[in-house]
């Protein structure tokens, strides 16, 4: 387990009864970008079991936080979801990932389009003050099934618009856009339902997507990520990756 350090959780937030989130200590020496994801790891039966899961703390913060849902007969989010204070998780050494901004062409706006727990490695994301000076406005979007489901939308729209450091660029360049699909909300809809009838532009008073200003990361459920690449292509975008940067970026790897 060289590739790995022990940590200690520091708490737990359980937001719905299928979604959770939990804070760990960080070691001194773990370094990581805006929007990469590591392995965390449980002993079960003097077993090691790992799973990737992106880091939703800033790359600057003091501990580390993640964002998970609460499978009942997973192997390991069983078990992660029973997590208390005290409790020791192993994080991996070694981050990685799609969703960096230098895997993105320049541009004018970043989207970050989110389902579920993917909205984790965008919350890192919009924390992070030096992606602000990329770009003349970012925009998160957050789809889920219920309204209680959307994790985080207090502090997105209360408490980091007057964070200390970064509050006044954030009310400058932030745009949040929540959206559920199965109660009555302000905003309802697949986000890439949304985005194919041009309604969510229209929303946000915002020109619809062209690959010379736009660049745009994706993670969530299989479907968006699916329908969102599809419409992406059809207009054009090149798809980035570590190697090559595009106009648009997908996160593969899923925890379960």
């Amino acid at each position: 387990m060289s590739n790995l350090t022990q940590q200690t959780i520091l708490s737990v937030h359980h937001w719905t009864n299928t979604l959770f989130s939990f804070t760990c200590t960080r070691d001194l020496g773990f370094r990581f970008e805006s929007g990469q994801f590591t392995m965390i790891g449980l002993e079960v039966n003097n077993k090691l079991l790992l799973r990737a899961y992106s880091l939703a703390s800033a790359n600057y913060e003091e501990n580390l936080e993640f964002l998970s849902v609460k499978v009942q007969d997973g192997p390991f989010t069983s078990r992660l979801q029973h997590l208390k204070i005290g409790d020791k998780v192993y994080i991996g050494k070694k981050p990685t990932g799609t969703l960096v901004v230098d895997n993105l062409l320049p541009g004018k706006t970043l989207w970050l389009l989110s389902t579920g727990t993917g909205l984790a490695p965008f919350l890192s994301i919009i924390k992070d003050w030096e992606i602000y000076d990329r770009y003349d406005k970012i925009v998160l979007t957050h789809t889920c099934r219920f309204v209680n489901e959307l994790a985080y939308k207090e502090y997105i729209t209360l408490h980091l618009p007057m964070h200390e450091h970064i509050g006044e660029i954030i009310r400058e360049k932030l745009i949040y856009f929540p959206t559920v699909t199965r109660e009555p909300f302000q905003n309802r809809g697949r986000i890439t339902e949304l985005m194919e009838t041009g309604r969510l532009f229209t929303l946000l008073g915002i020109a619809p997507f062209s690959s010379e200003n736009n660049r745009i990361m994706l993670c969530g459920s299989p479907n968006m990520l699916r329908d969102a690449r599809k419409l992406l292509n059809g207009l054009g975008f090149l798809e980035g990756s570590n190697s090559v940067p595009g106009h648009y970026v997908v996160e593969k790897a899923f925890v379960g």
